[in-house]
């Protein structure tokens, strides 16, 4: 297989996405990117898709978005609301049929959005990104997500996705039952198995996780990262060489869920706990820890009122799962592509960005003096922490289009004990081979 990236700029790109360095250029209202003045578009209608909660960062920039959007076309959105791991299961056909969105938030991704654009079912933004100048806002880690290849392979080829917002995973902890127990928050993982431990002796489940959805699958990639270097990445995500799926990364992160749930540190109840689930459990003060996504966090400063949260980075680690967020695409029956096109412009607007960035969100394309919340500043210090020392490491399930519901199911094989840590690692590494092996 030939490569129009190489892995070492992949993964150095990656690192460039630092929001102090983020500007938005100038505002206003019709072509404010560079793009010619909308036209009237009454009485047409725009089908949007997305997974983002009403409360989160994401869903109020959207609906920002939405009401700009209508205020200058003239035209109406029907917004259409979906989950996640839905649409990932659906997408591929969804998009390809009379059902379509107009446009989409969608999975970033080889074994996703990738898929999709070898697969024609996404359409090339090529000229989109010439009209509007979205190249010229995005660092280059972002970009590495919003192009693939005619394999699917992101980093090179056409345009196919528009990412406006950065995302990355790391520790939530609440405050007030660390205090209540007397225990130290962690900063190593020495001292993270200590804290558990103590929580389990005072009859609390340390670590709240779902194993049904993607939380306990990041957090196995989390673990395997912490005894990574880059190569590593580079082998796993893009597919340099092969991945020794018995070596000390792999390895482990299996057994170390393994004893953590052994040790009662993680419920096995987790396995068929869904990612809101694991999720409500923390806001409602049941957990100390949930280790996810920065996606959770504009939820969390909307809805924990009954204690103080904090959050870290995982400790001791120098790789983190991470990257741009989920893409905007256009499905290949769209019936609006043009109209699609003007919507995406107007989520790299200052205002929408700069929403997005004050709610908790990572915006691409805001100016950082426009942010001013200090919730929100500490959200971007920690990611600035990441792309410091150059971290972003993507995530588990983007290697193969089936690798998330593969992961899921070994990760609550793990947690119903039906499977040791050696047998999860051989049915991973199968899983990643049946696909991985004819792209190497």
């Amino acid at each position: 297989m030939k490569y129009r990236i190489t892995a070492a700029t992949a993964v150095l790109a990656a690192g460039a996405l630092s929001l102090t360095a983020c500007s938005s250029g100038d505002g206003g209202e019709g072509g404010a990117s560079g793009a010619p003045a909308d036209g009237d578009y009454t009485g047409e209608t725009l089908t949007v898709m997305h997974y983002e909660g009403e409360e989160s960062a994401m869903g109020k920039a959207w609906n920002l978005a939405i009401e700009m959007f209508e205020e200058e076309t003239g035209a109406t959105v029907d917004l259409q609301t979906t989950a996640f791991e839905d649409l990932n299961a659906s997408a591929q056909q969804l998009f390809d049929s009379s059902d379509a969105p107009d446009v989409s938030e969608y999975n970033k991704g080889n074994g996703t959005a990738g898929q999709l654009a070898a697969t024609g079912v996404i359409l090339p933004l090529d000229d989109a990104y010439e009209t509007y100048g979205w190249a010229d806002k995005l660092s280059a880690g972002i970009d590495t997500i919003a192009k693939y290849d005619e394999n699917g392979v992101m980093g090179s080829g056409s345009w196919y996705g528009v990412p406006n917002y950065g995302e990355f995973v790391f520790l939530y902890f609440n405050q007030d039952m660390f205090d209540e127990y007397g225990i130290e928050v962690p900063t190593d993982e020495a001292s993270l198995e200590t804290a558990m431990q103590a929580f389990v002796d005072e009859g609390v489940t340390p670590l709240t996780t779902s194993a049904q959805e993607y939380p306990m699958g990041q957090l196995w990639y989390q673990l395997a990262l912490s005894q990574a270097d880059r190569s590593w990445v580079d082998a796993y995500q893009l597919y340099t060489e092969a991945v020794d799926w018995a070596g000390p990364e792999v390895s482990y992160a299996s057994g170390t869920l393994e004893d953590w749930v052994n040790a009662g540190y993680i419920s096995k109840d987790a396995s068929g706990m869904t990612a809101e689930d694991a999720g409500l459990a923390f806001i409602n003060g049941d957990a100390p820890m949930f280790y996810s996504g920065s996606w959770w966090y504009g939820r969390m400063l909307e809805d924990v009122t009954d204690f103080e949260f904090g959050i870290t980075n995982w400790p001791d680690t120098t790789l983190t799962p991470g990257s741009g967020g989920n893409i905007w695409v256009v499905p290949v029956e769209s019936k609006q592509p043009e109209l699609a096109e003007i919507f995406i412009d107007i989520t790299m607007r200052p205002e929408v960005q700069a929403l997005l960035g004050e709610s908790g969100g990572l915006p691409v394309a805001a100016d950082t003096a426009d942010i001013t919340d200090p919730d929100a500043q500490k959200l971007i210090e920690l990611f600035n922490e990441v792309n410091d020392r150059d971290g972003l490491s993507f995530y588990p399930d983007w290697p193969t289009p089936t690798f998330y519901g593969d992961l899921n199911s070994v990760m609550q094989g793990i947690v119903n004990g039906d499977v040791t840590a050696d047998e999860a690692n051989t049915q991973l590494m199968d899983y990643y081979e049946s696909y991985v092996a004819d792209l190497r």
